[in-house]
């Protein structure tokens, strides 16, 4: 699988004003909210339109805003099953392959990574039935393997989505990089990741919020690859953990 000569999968153009500074306090104070009203049963999409309305958010900050927001529950649950960076012991691992590698490349393109209130780590990327390699995908691929190595870990599988165009194609790039990377793993393009993911007994990684309310372990691959290569661009929502209450201030800056 060749990378396209000019793609990244960099910022979008108006990043650079949603997600300036002066934007942060405001944004990490909508996640606490949001994730405060949710806890209490409010429901996900009307309630994160009452606190974007209250904080007169774009829709991209609001998207950003939504997928780092988490109930207490959620974050209690994630936070329980989330293993440290140490010996697996030769555990099985299983992969969210997209999930993964595209927020990797986003990282190294130079485009917005949050990590949310769980610690997990997820791009903006409108990556939506289509896929196309970029020229960090190999560099992604071999931050993941260069992470995992230490750990120990057992047979790894990738599971890429088969509705994605070029699943098929990254499957075989993964294939072919695993041995020199010193990871023999596999890669399968499986009808539904999400679901098998949630099922597993192996350690998942993933940041889908839906798998992570399922999965029995899970581990931070995204955030301990990217320590050898630090995202350019780290938007940090993830408060302390605690959430708060609706304030009254004006909520700008």
């Amino acid at each position: 699988m060749r990378s396209a000569d000019t793609r990244h999968r960099g910022p979008h153009p108006a990043d650079s004003n949603l997600f300036a500074p002066r934007w942060v306090p405001v944004l990490r104070t909508a996640v606490q909210e949001l994730s405060w009203l949710l806890t209490r049963g409010y429901p996900p999409g009307a309630t994160l339109k009452l606190v974007g309305d209250r904080y007169a958010l774009t829709e991209r900050q609001r998207w950003a805003v939504g997928r780092a927001a988490c109930t207490d529950e959620q974050y209690q649950r994630r936070t329980a099953a989330q293993l440290p960076a140490t010996n697996l012991d030769g555990r099985l691992v299983s992969i969210d392959g997209f999930n993964l590698l595209i927020t990797l490349e986003t990282a190294l393109s130079g485009g917005v990574v949050l990590r949310g209130r769980d610690g997990a780590l997820r791009d903006l990327s409108s990556v939506h039935g289509t896929y196309r390699a970029v020229l960090e995908t190999d560099r992604a691929i071999e931050l993941a393997a260069a992470a995992l190595r230490p750990l120990a870990p057992g047979p790894i599988r990738w599971l890429l989505d088969q509705p994605v165009s070029n699943s098929g194609r990254l499957a075989a790039r993964l294939r072919e990089l695993g041995p020199r990377l010193g990871l023999p793993w596999t890669a399968e393009v499986v009808l539904n990741p999400d679901r098998e993911l949630a099922q597993t007994t192996d350690i998942v990684v993933t940041s889908d919020s839906a798998v992570l309310d399922q999965a029995g372990s899970w581990l931070n691959l995204a955030a301990l690859a990217l320590e050898a290569a630090p995202p350019r661009w780290l938007l940090d929502l993830s408060g302390n953990g605690s959430t708060a209450g609706p304030t009254f201030g004006d909520g700008k800056t």
